[in-house]
C-alpha cells in the first residue's frame, strides 16, 4: 500500500509572517532532507522503464516533427528566394 505525504510544511511554516526568521543549522537541514526523502514514493524498476520508454518515444516524435518542419520550411525558402 502506498502512502502519500499530506503535511510537508517545515518547522518555520507555523511562525507568523511578522517574526524574524532564523537560519537553519546544517544538522536541522539534514534531518529535514532525510525526513522528506522518507516521504517520497520511489518508482519501481518497471515504472522507471515505462516512464523512460515513454519519454524517449515522445522525444523522438518531437525531433521528427521539428526536423520535418525545418526541412519543409528550408525547401520553401530555397524555392521562394533561391
Amino acid at each position: 500500500m502506498r502512502t502519500v505525504a499530506i503535511d510537508t510544511r517545515g518547522e518555520t511554516a507555523d511562525k507568523p509572517s511578522g517574526e524574524k526568521k532564523t537560519r537553519t543549522s546544517p544538522a536541522l537541514f539534514y534531518r529535514q532532507v532525510v525526513n522528506e526523502l522518507r516521504k517520497v514514493i520511489w518508482p519501481t524498476r518497471k515504472d522507471l522503464i515505462t516512464y523512460t520508454t515513454v519519454v524517449l518515444i515522445f522525444v523522438l516524435i518531437m525531433v521528427a516533427i521539428v526536423y520535418g518542419l525545418d526541412a519543409a520550411l528550408g525547401w520553401a525558402v530555397l524555392r521562394i528566394f533561391g
